[in-house]
């Protein structure tokens, strides 16, 4: 039996996915699972690189004890972050995490050397102030010398690959999150770099999902008990999400549905028009230079972060010892409710507020709706809210790429959230296909089985995860 190992780490967690073939079918099995989130380090949001490293050479040394080594094995992250490595291959300052608030202003810096209609010409990436561009412009502002020290430049993934076998690849579909490359060469846009004043050495050859980065380094193999290949998926987890779209049509609407909701379809061409720029649509790299063309709408941080709150000690009227704040129930439980508040779920107000359940129950006060009072009316704002977006988003879409979908594919965890799948359809006026929920490590899975020869190209392996998986109908 041929395994292969996805590890893939959210902005919350990381989980380590077993899969292998099996009657024509892909199966799966977790290994491991571990806590992710950002630490406060000198007023900042940082990233531990050390600690998440050590949990992923946990998951690998489990599946050694089951005595299932991998034959091959990728990690996948969330995009724009990054490490700068001096010429020792030490990480230079810190690793800052996209919610970190140091970018602030940044925009009007990079602004001054192109504009941002320009900007999103040339590189077909959305304006989000958490992009990497604008976080190397903070570097460039208030670091200068880390910029100096750096010799090169790995996004979070890379840098974990790095880790495991002492070899750099900057992986293409991670790289197009920092507004850096051109969409016509699918390569750095070395001219844009350049005029911003960033040093061109630490932007090297783009690889792309399936390449190999070479094998575990003795140093990992001692540590884990075994040898195998270490293949770049598509490193950004949405590009991997993509990937495992239970469709054959070449015309598919999606929804990646996690931490973030990716609200968009496949282009064989990036759309770098005015009209997609105003809509706040993205052109991100992916599989086989199949571009990404989504909106990035808020998704269930909100309900994560509402969760924490309740969990922490929340007070409201009604509360019972022991309340169960699962997600499961607070789906449920938000469909049961009445309240018709809703507020802008893409408010940057949602972004990294002190309180979640404060900064809701403020934008309802402020436009004059009904404030939510118990976690279950919270909850039904939030996939509410969450639902309009996907109706504009389905709306702008359309309009913008000619075409009309039927129906939309959402996968990944939230598509286990029944209430909003039923919000989805109503509200868009779509059939939903949910599922599969590990949408993310099946991607990844996927890249290392084209690169393994399992699949031919990339819709037989879509039609494989279609008759693996059960995906529901709304």
């Amino acid at each position: 039996m041929n395994y292969y190992l996805a590890v893939d780490i959210g902005a919350s967690s990381g989980r380590h996915i077993l899969s292998w073939l099996e009657d024509d079918k892909i199966k799966y099995e977790e290994i491991h699972r571990f806590y992710n989130g950002m630490d406060e380090e000198n007023g900042h949001k940082v990233w531990d690189t050390k600690r998440l490293f050590e949990e992923i050479l946990i998951g690998m040394k489990k599946c050694h004890e089951m005595g299932k080594d991998p034959v091959s094995m990728g990690i996948d992250t969330w995009g724009v972050d990054y490490v700068l490595l001096d010429k020792n291959n030490e990480i230079v300052g810190s690793t800052y995490a996209y919610r970190d608030d140091r970018t602030e202003g940044m925009d009007s810096e990079v602004y001054k050397i192109i504009s941002e209609n320009d900007l999103y010409a040339r590189t077909g990436i959305q304006k989000a102030i958490f992009n990497t561009i604008y976080q190397l412009m903070a570097c460039k502002v208030q670091e200068p010398e880390n910029l100096e020290k750096a010799e090169s430049l790995l996004m979070i993934p890379d840098y974990l690959h790095f880790l495991l076998t002492g070899i750099k690849k900057q992986e293409y579909t991670n790289a197009t999150t920092t507004q850096l490359v051109n969409p016509k060469t699918n390569e750095w846009d070395i001219e844009l770099i350049e005029k911003l004043g960033l040093p061109a050495k630490l932007f090297g050859e783009l690889s792309m999902p399936g390449t190999e980065v070479g094998m575990l380094s003795k140093e990992v193999q001692d540590k884990v008990g075994f040898n195998c290949k270490v293949i770049l998926p598509a490193t950004h987890d949405t590009g991997s999400a993509v990937m495992s779209v239970p469709s054959t049509a070449e015309d598919v609407l999606y929804i990646s549905s996690g931490t973030w909701s990716l609200f968009g379809c496949e282009l064989s061409k990036a759309n770098t028009s005015e009209i997609a720029r105003k809509a706040n649509f993205t052109n991100e790299g992916g599989y086989d230079h199949r571009y990404r063309f989504l909106k990035n709408i808020m998704g269930l941080w909100m309900i994560q972060s509402v969760k924490k709150e309740f969990e922490a000690g929340y007070d409201y009227a009604g509360k019972k010892e022991n309340e169960d704040y699962s997600f499961a129930n607070l789906c449920a439980r938000a469909e049961n409710e009445t309240i018709d508040s809703i507020v802008d779920a893409n408010s940057a107000v949602f972004l990294a507020p002190a309180s979640m359940i404060a900064a809701i129950q403020d934008e309802c006060k402020k436009t004059g709706q009904q404030i939510p009072a118990t976690p279950w009316e919270i909850a039904r704002i939030i996939y509410r809210s969450l639902a309009a977006c996907y109706k504009q988003a389905a709306e702008e879409l359309e309009e913008i790429t000619g075409k009309h979908f039927e129906s939309i594919n959402i996968v990944g965890g939230g598509s286990n959230a029944d209430y909003l799948n039923k919000l989805a359809a109503r509200e868009t006026g779509k059939t939903i296909y949910a599922g599969p929920s590990e949408a993310t490590a099946i991607g990844n899975i996927g890249a290392q089985m084209l690169a393994d020869g399992i699949f031919t190209d990339l819709m037989e392996f879509r039609k494989c995860v279609f008759s693996s998986f059960e995906v529901k109908e709304y």
